[in-house]
């Protein structure tokens, strides 16, 4: 019979090991973080060098002057943010925010509330209507808000005789001291301004609403597959912007007691480089109202040094403005390359 022997100890195979997960380089985060607040730190940067270079830069009431000149615009940038996370475009803003001040101008004869909501109304139908075409019927958003762009312009001129009114607010009215008042130094616009990014951006990053944004820009078809309303969302940021342009031309018709009727003019090309400056895509799916904010007082703080220097005219900002968002989009386009590699 033959005896069984036992095979010798032999060391076990070494096991496989399991590859790490994939986890963000350092390259990639700071490609992030650039992306994000790469304008507050050009506009920090910019602040500081300009205070030393000149003395009047870094004054209190030039502080002031920023901050409101910035307000209206910025109001105007915060709808524009929404309107392109989403994918879309609104080429009206600069003819609704001029609209927006001539209506309340005249309405602020019969009171505040008048002032401020007839424009709101108004307005925010421009945008509803919009949005309908835009969601409802496919049309272009570069279209349809360029046809609103001409029709609240020409609705513009039919209230104001082809400009020749102009309606004045009453100087002692409510309305009036909400355009011109102030408040710990800072008018009332700057507060109410800050009061709306702080509302946007908890509703942008908080709200079931702000995440389907962020759905809708980046892939509508996806958006639909989870049952997002991907039309309605479409309607209500279209809304929005409206209704905020024309709160905009509300306040800056209070603060100069009249309704301008030449202001308004490539305002939407500005509210349009403040969001892509603060690192907002235009492809839609990716931004901050936080960012948009701060493309915002960049773009106002270049205007003051140009005004600071003397020897440029306003014309400059345009060139300067309009080089530096060269610079950011082909930035961003290194930036996101660097996040996906």
């Amino acid at each position: 019979m033959k005896s069984l022997t036992t095979a010798p100890n032999l060391p076990a195979p070494p096991r496989p090991t399991q590859a790490p997960a994939p986890s963000a380089t350092g390259r990639e985060r700071i490609a992030s973080l650039l992306q994000r607040h790469g304008a507050f730190a050009v506009l920090v940067a910019l602040v500081l060098v300009s205070t030393f270079v000149f003395p009047s830069f870094g004054t209190l009431d030039n502080a002031q002057n920023v901050a409101v000149q910035a307000s209206f615009i910025a109001v105007v940038a915060l709808g524009m943010t929404l309107v392109i996370i989403t994918g879309g475009i609104d080429l009206s803003v600069g003819s609704v925010f001029a609209l927006g001040g001539v209506l309340a101008a005249w309405a602020s004869q019969y009171g505040f509330w008048a002032a401020l909501l007839l424009p709101l109304v108004v307005c925010g139908a421009i945008g509803t209507l919009n949005g309908l075409l835009i969601a409802r019927a496919g049309m272009a958003p570069f279209i349809v808000t360029l046809a609103t762009l001409l029709g609240a312009r020409g609705l513009l001129l039919a209230l104001t005789h082809e400009g020749a009114t102009t309606y004045l607010v009453p100087r002692d009215s409510a309305f009036a001291e909400l355009g011109q008042g102030t408040l710990g130094g800072f008018g009332y616009p700057v507060l109410v301004a800050l009061a709306l990014f702080a509302v946007g951006g908890v509703v942008l990053q908080r709200t079931s609403f702000g995440q389907s944004l962020f759905a809708v820009g980046g892939s509508a078809d996806a958006a639909t597959l989870m049952g997002l309303p991907v039309a309605r969302t479409r309607v209500l940021v279209y809304l929005l912007s409206g209704l905020l342009a024309g709160f905009a031309g509300a306040l800056n018709a209070a603060r100069l007691s009249s309704g301008v009727t030449i202001i308004g003019s490539g305002m939407e090309l500005d509210a349009i480089a403040a969001v892509v400056i603060g690192g907002t895509l235009l492809t839609g799916g990716a931004g901050s109202v936080s960012g948009t904010l701060w493309g915002v007082l960049l773009l106002a703080v270049i205007q003051n040094l140009i005004n600071q220097i003397g020897s440029l005219n306003s014309s400059y900002q345009s060139v300067v403005s309009g080089g530096f968002l060269i610079v950011v989009v082909v930035a961003q386009r290194y930036l996101a390359r660097a996040r996906r590699t």
